[in-house]
């Protein structure tokens, strides 16, 4: 077993005790996303569609980072603290994915870090090259 912290600035530097991203062999675990901009480390302004863009943004860098793309992740999961605005993932979520889509899971919680109101979290397996 092979394991690599994954790491760009790219996105947002991690805010705890976590890494971006750990890659073990062919798989990579992708921590939690929220909608702040890397270059500043504050969170985008805007309504929640330009919040869940901002979250597909930075997961894609670390993805990237880690040398794959969206389109290997395998497991997403979206934490939202308003499930109305479930319908908004689906929308932005088409214009980041093709099919096959990747399985997910969808959770209301009551809060998230900097009191945004989404974030995602990925596991992705790498294609052999």
């Amino acid at each position: 077993m092979r394991k690599t912290i994954i790491a760009t600035p790219d996105a947002p530097q991690a805010i705890g005790t976590y890494s971006q991203a750990v890659k073990i062999d062919d798989t990579v675990y992708l921590s939690g996303q929220i909608p702040l901009d890397p270059a500043t480390m504050t969170v985008v302004d805007g309504d929640i569609a330009m919040q869940i863009r901002r979250v597909f943004d930075n997961l894609q860098a670390v993805a990237r980072a880690a040398g794959g793309e969206l389109a290997d992740i395998v497991k997403l999961n979206v934490y939202l603290i308003d499930m109305n605005h479930f319908p908004v993932v689906n929308d932005i979520m088409a214009r980041y994915f093709a099919a096959p889509y990747p399985a997910r899971a969808a959770i209301g919680v009551a809060a998230l870090p900097k009191g945004v109101s989404v974030e995602m979290d990925a596991v992705m397996v790498l294609q052999a090259k």
